[in-house]
């Protein structure tokens, strides 16, 4: 999550959930193995890197903030932009807004005009995202999604959805924060019945050791996909690929 400004090293406060014991304990125990990935998180990219991203979407080179930590890194940027400027899909949904939001956005304004929408658990930082975004004359629907009960069979909280699109092309998943749980994000695969044949879905952070096991749980329930991890970049991405019909 990031808008143009400067942010924080620190994620926003989820604090207020009032977590399980039992997902305590997880978080600790997987804080405890992770640290590497997390302090290699730090780092979102060299610089070179993003001012080449910005020159392929024609935008200034002060069109993004500061990358890194809970933010996007420049190699999960670049895949989005050319899983869109490849698939030119038609409907993109992406969970946790910011950077790449609006990198998003500007794919597809360059690449084929598809839809976007988001969804955040902040409200306020949805709707200054959002500011953003349109500022930049780019068209993006950024819905607040407060964390709740998650789907059956999946640990931590989760985004409680509205208006969700019948069918997805490509599935951005870059939320919500794993210190919920460490396998929060797997329960985006709620999602996975929407994607149309031939559609992807790319997760962040994927080379942490709670996404690995998210990723190993996803090959094993949905045989009609294929992920790959790419471990380059700061925090690695999952690639997913759903079979053609």
């Amino acid at each position: 999550m990031t808008t143009r400004e400067t942010t924080a090293y620190m994620p926003l406060n989820d604090l207020d959930l009032n977590l399980s014991l039992g997902d305590r304990f997880m978080v600790m125990a997987y804080g405890a193995i992770q640290w590497p990935w997390l302090l290699r998180s730090l780092d979102g990219g060299r610089k070179k890197d993003k001012a080449a991203l910005l020159a392929y979407l024609d935008l200034p080179l002060d069109a993004l903030p500061n990358l890194g930590s809970w933010k996007a890194d420049t190699h999960f940027l670049w895949h989005i932009v050319l899983a869109i400027e490849e698939m030119r899909p038609e409907q993109v949904v992406e969970l946790g807004c910011g950077a790449s939001t609006f990198v998003a956005a500007r794919a597809l304004q360059l690449f084929g005009g598809g839809k976007l929408v988001s969804y955040d658990q902040h409200a306020a930082f949805a709707k200054t995202t959002q500011g953003w975004i349109h500022d930049n004359n780019m068209a993006v629907k950024i819905r607040h999604a407060p964390l709740g009960a998650p789907p059956a069979g999946w640990p931590g909280h989760w985004y409680q959805l509205s208006d969700v699109p019948a069918e997805i092309d490509l599935l951005i998943v870059d939320g919500p924060p794993w210190a919920l749980h460490p396998h929060v994000r797997g329960a985006a695969s709620s999602l996975f019945p929407r994607i149309r044949p031939g559609g992807r879905i790319l997760l962040d952070d994927a080379a942490r050791p709670g996404e690995r096991v998210v990723a190993l749980r996803w090959r094993k329930e949905h045989g009609n996909m294929e992920f790959t991890l790419d471990s380059k970049g700061a925090k690695g991405t999952l690639l997913g690929h759903k079979h053609p019909a």
